[in-house]
């Protein structure tokens, strides 16, 4: 098992970082030092091409750069997430082999304010989640077959000092495909949390609610040589539906009922069709349209959801975007959808709805474009 350093900004130690966002996860025994949330509806994007964090204020059709961004961090980011609260900011990524979790405290307009620089030794967090209760941050690490645990603390609400709780190592049947971390995501009711991991399928992880307690992991693997890969999930606000961005062979929408009783993941039907190489999939606020971002054709597919669950395709199918969208999220009013492109000129969109259907409402560059922006956050 790697070893993390712990980062004591004191003492000037590195430490083993533990990060807050947006997900859900244990119940932490404690208490934060805030209890004040961020009712601001802000968009956070990281590029990897110009090493920086943007930020934007989502208005009616508009985004405006929020004072201070982009900022250039020490490392190219990979991911980013927002916690509950909407008061901090986490971002990860790798500099010469080496992981670090920036910590930002989320202020007035969406100013961002620096915490701490955690260093988190090797761990190369692909992908980032919070707990429902703000108390967890779970980390997808590219290097390695684990998820890291980090707690988040009343002295991380103050100085940004993240801890390294128990990193769960998890292992696939021999028979199925390699394991290329993608995406990580938690149950609204906490229960779960639900990981692409590639062309070896994804991974189902049961927590208890108290202690931060990892359950036996399970896999929905995928067979070795099958041409197949999940880049990327979605779950349901009653946690009972998973969607999976899947590419390659049969490439589109793959929805999984999720059992109550202990998470067994069962596909609904086929596959639904998409444009090539799915990266990002995403759920409206209402919970009746889904969307999925398509890096090979550079477009976005779009799919309506019914009362009983059923999904299908919208007509049209899908909307064109710049070239290579990357990563989705929906804003905090639920009015706006923002997608990201590795290449595109501007690389961040925003999008209305129209009856489920995207509008383009108004696009933006977060660095010198084309650029690589990768990740996104948006307050909830």
């Amino acid at each position: 098992m790697r070893r993390f350093g712990q980062v004591a900004a004191a003492m000037g130690i590195w430490a083993l970082s533990l990060t807050t966002g947006c997900g859900n996860f244990w119940v932490y025994p404690g208490s934060l030092t805030s209890t004040a949330s961020n009712t601001g509806d802000y968009v956070y994007v990281a590029n990897q091409t110009t090493e920086t964090l943007a930020g934007y204020v989502v208005g009616t059709g508009t985004l405006t750069a929020i004072s201070g961004l982009p900022r250039t961090l020490g490392f190219t980011p990979t991911s980013l997430v927002v916690n509950p609260a909407n008061t901090m900011v986490f971002v990860a990524g790798t500099n010469l082999g080496v992981g670090y979790i920036d910590t930002f405290q989320i202020g007035s307009g969406g100013v961002l304010s620096l915490l701490l620089t955690n260093q988190v030794g090797s761990a190369d967090e692909v992908s980032m989640d919070v707990s429902p209760d703000g108390q967890w941050l779970v980390g997808l690490d590219a290097n390695g077959l684990t998820l890291d645990e980090y707690q988040i603390t009343s002295t991380t609400a103050s100085t940004g000092q993240l801890t390294l709780g128990n990193p769960e190592t998890y292992a696939f049947p021999s028979g199925a495909g390699s394991v290329v971390p993608g995406a990580l995501k938690f149950a609204p009711n906490g229960n779960y949390v639900y990981a692409a991991e590639g062309t070896a399928g994804d991974l189902v992880v049961p927590f208890t609610t108290s202690g931060g307690t990892w359950g036996t992991p399970q896999t929905l693997e995928l067979a070795s040589g099958s041409g197949t890969a999940d880049n990327a999930l979605a779950v349901s606000s009653g946690s009972g539906y998973l969607y999976v961005a899947r590419s390659g062979v049969n490439a589109g929408l793959a929805v999984f009922t999720i059992s109550s009783s202990n998470g067994q993941l069962n596909q609904v039907g086929s596959t639904l069709a998409s444009g090539t190489h799915p990266t990002s999939v995403v759920v409206n606020k209402a919970g009746t349209d889904i969307y999925l971002a398509n890096q090979g054709t550079g477009s976005i597919s779009e799919y309506s959801v019914a009362s009983n669950g059923t999904v299908a395709a919208l007509t049209p199918a899908s909307v064109t975007t710049t070239s290579a969208p990357w990563a989705l999220a929906v804003d905090n009013s639920g009015n706006y959808l923002l997608a990201t492109s590795q290449a595109g000129s501007p690389d961040l969109a925003m999008y209305s709805y129209s009856s489920g259907q995207l509008v383009l409402a108004t696009s933006t560059a977060t660095g010198t474009d084309p650029t690589g922006a990768v990740a996104l956050a948006t307050t909830h």
